[in-house]
């Protein structure tokens, strides 16, 4: 018989409580506290392919990119709840995860204002270059020139420039509000759960997702890793954006067909790219895309401010104890 996951809980008054993959959320600039006021916490740095051995005993596991699929979930017999440190739960087995009873977790919104600013800071890194022109100067560059300014790129202006966002939630919406306050049209892709959705101050025009990307100067994606989304961006629709066309990826890499996007970057199908997500994290070699001219890569670090991580330390928190208590948030199985 399928239990309900958030009912007949175990009675556990003083539950074990491990943490697979403790580095990325807390990596010695937060305290624990909030979780050990909950019950034995265990932390594990890494967990790497020992996620059974570590979770074994556990009543309740904390997760960020360690995978509990399947395989690894029928084998943790104690195991009554997963709290995944991260918005998307794709690193669960959902299904399986209900079939045994266990309640899963995720911790929503956390992370909104430092994406939204890691958004604006790749896209305004690769229409103003300021790191190429800081490197300049300090490389003599300035100091040598016979003009009082030099420029070591073309400098882009956003104001009247179409932007286009694939995913309206919370992410999304903040970019758009921060696109307009610089002047920019703001498009969206049309979702089923989000084509009513009004944002204070920004005026939103809906299209189709191929209408987008045809008429869109800078694409944003902020949408889940699904398997409708899966290589969404692929080599057609790369195609179809325009020459001067820039795509900045902040959700997941699945999202993005990377050899397509190398290919489209090599040919000049579009201008530029720039990448805080990857399909394979972290990237080992053969990569194209991370030593290409116009393609900017940083290392998943757009949800990782202190005051995110913080707020992801007490909502995970939060969410254990609500469930512990019989009344669980956040549930997503």
């Amino acid at each position: 018989m399928t239990e309900t996951p958030g009912r007949n809980l175990p009675t556990m008054t003083r539950p074990k409580i491990v943490v697979l993959d403790g580095y990325t959320l807390n990596p010695g600039d937060l305290s624990w506290a909030p979780l050990e006021e909950l019950g034995e916490l265990e932390i594990h740095e890494r967990s790497g392919q020992r996620v059974v051995q570590h979770a074994l005993d556990a009543d309740c596991v904390l997760t960020n990119k360690a995978v509990l699929g399947a395989q690894q979930l029928r084998c943790l017999r104690k195991l009554r709840y997963v709290g995944v440190l991260a918005t998307g739960t794709n690193v669960v087995d959902l299904d399986e995860a209900r079939s045994r009873g266990i309640t899963v977790t995720n911790v929503p919104g956390y992370s909104t204002p430092s994406v939204v600013q890691h958004t604006l800071a790749l896209l305004l890194e690769l229409t103003n270059h300021t790191a190429r022109h800081a490197a300049a100067v300090r490389d003599g560059a300035w100091t040598r020139s016979p003009d009082f300014s030099f420029r070591v790129a073309p400098v882009q202006e956003l104001a009247d420039l179409t932007l286009g966002i694939v995913g309206l939630g919370s992410i999304g919406q903040g970019v758009a509000k921060a696109a307009s306050a610089l002047g920019m049209r703001v498009r969206a892709a049309h979702q089923r759960s989000m084509d009513s959705v009004s944002i204070p101050g920004v005026e939103v025009q809906w299209c189709a997702l191929d209408e987008l990307l045809a008429s869109s100067d800078v694409v944003s994606l902020h949408c889940p890793l699904t398997d409708d989304t899966r290589q969404m961006i692929d080599r057609d629709r790369l195609s179809a954006m325009r020459k001067n066309a820039i795509l900045i990826n902040t959700a997941r890499g699945g999202v993005v067909d990377e050899k397509a996007l190398l290919k489209a970057l090599n040919q000049g199908d579009i201008a530029a790219a720039a990448l805080d997500v990857l399909s394979d994290e972290p990237p080992r070699g053969g990569n194209g895309l991370l030593g290409h001219p116009r393609c900017l890569v940083t290392p998943h670090i757009a949800w990782g401010s202190l005051a995110a991580r913080q707020r992801l330390m007490n909502l995970a928190a939060a969410n254990l104890r609500a469930f512990l208590s019989g009344e669980p948030l956040n549930v997503v199985n």
